[in-house]
């Protein structure tokens, strides 16, 4: 079980930087990439994350599983496909009716990137109560999670900003990332009947 959490921690932690590298992307057409964007972006994203990290921190007090983990993932899944298809339309009405690039920008990625982050945002917090069995040790756990979950952010961003997107349209990589959430929620699943997460849920 354990590997499986982080798994799915390093998972979760992929897709969220590479989400938030492609946010420049679909804004740069529009808005350009000046710091007023990538301020932006980085705000949302930063802001989204807190909110998720709260709300998935409460969340997983009550009947921590890994079905109930998984579902993190099916729902982020959900929330991000829509960008493969309403991304240009919303960017183009925002640009028609905000002129000024950084209220502009600020605008388009509230609306397109916040709530699925929020969303993926719960991931951290809920792998850490899936993962404590003591009190004593949870400042480890903790810290061992957060690295994983890290690494998989340093390997998002690396892998999307020198591959994906020499190689690949935004809306293919957007649609490979929610695949990924996709398998992560089957896996989950899978295990969780497996009753691979029997002997933690207590």
């Amino acid at each position: 079980m354990v590997l499986i959490i982080y798994l799915l921690a390093f998972t979760g932690g992929f897709v969220i930087m590479s989400l938030e590298l492609l946010g420049g992307r679909v804004l740069a057409p529009y808005f350009g990439s000046s710091i007023y964007v990538w301020g932006s972006i980085i705000t949302v994203f930063m802001l989204s994350l807190a909110i998720g990290y709260l709300i998935g921190g409460k969340w997983s007090v009550r009947r921590p599983s890994l079905q109930r983990f998984g579902s993190i993932f099916l729902v982020g899944a959900v929330l991000m496909y829509p960008l493969v298809l309403f991304a240009e339309p919303t960017m183009q009405w925002i640009f028609e009716w905000v002129d000024d690039p950084r209220y502009g920008s600020l605008l388009a990625s509230t609306l397109l990137f916040m709530v699925p982050t929020v969303i993926l945002g719960m991931i951290s917090p809920y792998s850490v109560r899936l993962l404590v069995e003591t009190v004593e040790h949870a400042g480890q756990v903790a810290g061992r999670l957060y690295f994983v979950s890290t690494l998989g952010s340093s390997m998002g961003t690396l892998a999307t900003s020198f591959y994906f997107v020499l190689h690949f349209e935004i809306n293919n990589i957007l649609i490979a990332l929610t695949a990924a959430l996709v398998v992560m929620f089957v896996t989950a699943t899978i295990c969780h009947r497996l009753g691979l997460g029997e002997a933690r849920r207590q």
